[in-house]
């Protein structure tokens, strides 16, 4: 990434040399909005809660389909307790 961020910079000061004022300062904010946007690190912290909370989903689904046999049976147990009592 340092290689294509070193060559981005030596093209841009090709292309503020030409003399253009208003090209130039074009050309040089667009550097430093994408310079700001490569080395920002927000965009990886909001990657990594989103695997966290894909994880913790995976796993909640996981342990619900292994639970819910068991759920079941005690429901229907409860259902049956009830239905004899009445």
């Amino acid at each position: 990434m340092k290689n294509s961020l070193s060559g981005l910079v030596e093209r841009v000061s090709n292309v503020a040399s030409c003399g253009n004022n208003l090209v130039s300062d074009a050309v040089l904010r667009l550097h430093f909005g994408i310079r700001n946007f490569l080395i920002q690190e927000d965009a990886q912290d909001l990657v990594e809660y989103a695997l966290v909370v894909a994880l913790i989903a995976f796993g909640a689904s996981a342990a619900m389909k292994g639970l819910s046999s068991e759920i079941k049976t005690a429901f229907n147990a409860i259902s049956s307790d009830l239905a004899t009592s009445l």
